[in-house]
């Protein structure tokens, strides 16, 4: 998206279900930045974690590009 790049990384929960997290990429080499960000909702699915994270990653960049 733009100058990010962003990328859900679920994990499964001892539980059976999955925790959500998604990295938030940007710049290149010594100039990069990531950050994670996890999430406290348990999901039923791979899938489903994956949407969120990527619903909330995508919202992050979005309310932290825009003009001011």
């Amino acid at each position: 998206m733009g100058k990010f790049r962003i990328a859900a990384c679920p994990s499964e929960l001892p539980c059976g279900q999955f925790a959500a997290q998604v990295s938030i990429a940007s710049g290149r080499g010594s100039a990069s930045t990531d950050r994670v960000m996890r999430f406290h909702d348990a999901f039923p699915s791979h899938d489903a974690a994956s949407r969120y994270a990527i619903a909330q990653g995508i919202d992050w960049v979005r309310d932290n590009t825009r003009p001011h």
